[in-house]
């Protein structure tokens, strides 16, 4: 593949590495200071799924070194980068999962606009990459949002 035609697909996938990555850090925070009713339900499901953020972006960072493209890998890069914006407070229960579906969300619009600009530049392993992070956070956010009824 030509470093050209690859180049909108490595700055979706930039977002994309920024966002998962703040979505890790938030996740895992949240982990650590959920408290109330649905505290043991909760601190499991927000390791699951920090855990799963936390390979993904290592995946999402070595595909765009395949394509010759260096990783952005600093909070300040992140944080310019992000659709996921980290928390600063210590929001209850019911906010956390509120918050939490809002960015898988998000996240999912990302891998989208990952795999559009990777069908048109027939990068097949990117639209690969972005089509399973898709079903990951549809999924991730369906299990949030299930604590919410």
């Amino acid at each position: 593949m030509k470093k050209q035609k690859s180049a909108t697909a490595v700055k979706e996938l930039g977002t994309l590495l920024a966002s998962s990555y703040t979505l890790y850090l938030k996740t895992q925070n949240y982990h650590w200071n959920v408290t109330g009713p649905m505290f043991t339900t909760l601190h499991n499901l927000f390791m699951a799924q920090y855990t799963e953020l936390s390979l993904a972006v290592d995946e999402i960072a070595e595909r765009m070194r395949a394509l010759d493209a260096k990783a952005p890998g600093s909070f300040a890069a992140f944080s310019k980068l992000s659709s996921v914006k980290e928390e600063t407070g210590s929001p209850n229960a019911k906010t956390m999962i509120k918050k939490l579906v809002a960015d898988q969300e998000a996240l999912k619009d990302d891998a989208r606009a990952v795999a559009n600009a990777a069908d048109k530049n027939g990068d097949l392993v990117s639209a690969d990459l972005a089509t399973r992070r898709m079903d990951v956070h549809a999924k991730n956010a369906w299990m949030l949002r299930s604590h919410l009824e």
